[in-house]
């Protein structure tokens, strides 16, 4: 019996929701956030360092430091969805901030596996402060 050929976007899709699968988070791609984006009740924390999302991040997403935010930072109410993300899929911060905010009680948390790198990759849009 031979093996069925893995074919790269399967494993870039694998590898790039691999932290959040582990952490038993879910995971929101780049095309779903992108769709979502526009929708008020959607809110997104970038978690790098200031100095990175001042020169590049997602339209409209909010900079937390992920070591000292607190559910006042989040400016949304337990039902909106909040979505998470660092510099790549290997980056441990938004995961880390995700399952903070599901124990806050939030009901809708995601995280946006393939971070800043992988949503510029992806060719969508991204804005400086």
């Amino acid at each position: 019996m031979q093996a069925k050929p893995v074919h790269l976007t399967d494993f870039i899709m694998v590898f790039r929701n691999i932290l959040p699968l582990v952490m038993n988070l879910e995971s929101i791609s780049t095309e779903e956030l992108n769709e979502i984006l526009p929708q008020e009740n959607v809110h997104v924390f970038d978690m790098n360092d200031p100095t990175r999302w001042q020169a590049t991040h997602i339209p409209g997403a909010q900079n937390l430091d992920p070591n000292s935010f607190s559910e006042s930072d989040l400016n949304a109410d337990k039902n909106s969805t909040l979505v998470f993300y660092c510099s790549n899929p290997m980056c441990r911060k938004a995961p880390n901030a995700a399952k903070k905010v599901k124990g806050m009680g939030f009901n809708d948390v995601r995280v946006l596996s393939a971070g800043i790198t992988g949503w510029m990759s992806d060719g969508f849009e991204v804005e400086a402060a």
